[in-house]
């Protein structure tokens, strides 16, 4: 290395590529921390501090948004970015409606029955991104290389299993420790050779949000049928009219391409009808939007000097909207470790830390992907059997209250 190269070097602990939900929770989990942080993203600063505003018709919403649980609820506030976020941003839903489409069967969850006043949140993504940003923007320990694209990762010459990054705009950042939270489609985890298993779940999301005649009552709404789960997640608006949904409708890729292509009155009639009427007539619909629904799953969250968080690490189908809860879960692990490290001056890139969160992510995660893989199956049945059992089943958990404990108390992210 000249020495033109090592002035250009911007040396630091970790380095997180990535500045969405998941990258920027953990930059601001290690803010008291004696570590400095590089954060870095292809987006501009301007498009991640990007605030929302109050909607008050579908246009106005952003299609993307995050049904947060109550474990991510306490890591957000712990980081301090909670109660930053304008409260008639965030809808809070007591209720969660889960129904068959053929049969009668149905479960109804209610967080009385935990003694809590909420099962979970939905928020716009873009209304977390923005908190976040909003929250590490006078972070001490954090320079943030915004606008930026990875050119390349090589191995530190000085230094065991640190790495060094070159960035297309010239320069090159020094980290013990590499932190991929840049996504399903990730660079880091390509460009390491880091294995994935995956696979494609012949199933595209259409997302949009809609006006319902009805008020949504804060109760998240999902029906199965076998051409795939309909979600209606309540969201809050401009007048408290609770009259508001994002949709999340996985089908299969000629159906998704039949709805794409319908008129805007003739695919609220069809929502309509999916939702068997329970809020009305759908009233209003945003632009729809669709992308491919595919499993992913790292074979190892780490190697030397590297770790992966969120996405990169895991994608799941949006059954449960569980895909950024597990990514904040990774963020919680991950910064404890690092935190008591740098407290007992453990080098924090020591392979043992990083087997161990390996450990400690991989299991939860694969059981999480599993369940979800395990209710797609069985909704997508078409044995009559098979229906039956499905019934019945679903019928029985309605009526054992411990049990529906056990499972919303998992789904909160409360269950271990």
């Amino acid at each position: 290395m000249t020495q033109s190269d090592s002035e250009n070097i911007h040396y630091v602990d970790v380095a997180i590529m990535g500045a969405g939900m998941v990258g920027t929770a953990l930059a601001l989990s290690l803010k008291d921390a004696s570590l400095s942080i590089a954060l870095i993203d292809s987006q501009v600063s301007e498009q991640l501090h990007a605030a929302t505003e109050l909607s008050d018709e579908v246009e106005s919403f952003k299609p993307r948004v995050s049904a947060l649980t109550l474990a991510s609820q306490n890591l957000l506030s712990t980081i301090g970015v909670w109660d930053s976020i304008n409260p008639r941003q965030v809808m809070s839903y007591q209720k969660m409606n889960v129904w068959d489409q053929l049969g009668s069967a149905e479960i109804n969850f209610d967080a009385a029955e935990l003694y809590c006043d909420e099962l979970g949140f939905i928020v716009e993504n873009q209304t977390l991104v923005s908190s976040l940003h909003h929250g590490a923007r006078d972070q001490a320990n954090l320079t943030k290389y915004f606008g930026c694209l990875l050119e390349s990762i090589k191995p530190s010459p000085d230094k065991a299993d640190a790495h060094v990054l070159s960035l297309n705009n010239g320069q090159k950042i020094h980290c013990d420790l590499l932190v991929a939270a840049d996504g399903a489609n990730s660079k880091v985890r390509t460009t390491l050779g880091m294995a994935t298993r995956e696979w494609d779940y012949q199933h595209y999301a259409i997302v949009a949000t809609v006006q319902t005649e009805k008020s949504h009552g804060s109760v998240a709404r999902q029906r199965f049928s076998e051409s795939g789960p309909l979600a209606f997640l309540p969201l809050q608006d401009k007048h408290a009219s609770e009259k508001f949904c994002s949709i999340v409708w996985s089908v299969e890729p000629d159906q998704a391409e039949k709805l794409m292509s319908q008129s805007d009155e003739r695919f609220k009639q069809s929502l309509e009808i999916e939702l068997e009427s329970r809020l009305g007539q759908v009233e209003h619909v945003s632009k729809r939007y669709s992308y491919p629904l595919r499993q992913r799953h790292a074979k190892s969250y780490v190697r030397p000097g590297a770790v992966l968080i969120g996405d990169a690490a895991h994608t799941i189908h949006p059954l449960a909207g569980q895909g950024v809860n597990l990514g904040f879960k990774d963020v919680k692990a991950l910064s404890e470790i690092l935190l008591k490290a740098n407290q007992e001056e453990i080098p924090i890139n020591h392979q043992s830390l990083l087997n161990r969160y390996n450990r400690e992510r991989q299991g939860d995660n694969l059981m999480m992907m599993g369940v979800m893989e395990g209710f797609k199956r069985v909704f997508e049945q078409k044995d009559p059997i098979v229906r039956w059992l499905r019934n019945t089943g679903l019928n029985w958990v309605d009526k054992q209250s411990f049990v529906k404990k056990q499972i919303v108390q998992r789904a909160m992210g409360l269950g271990g």
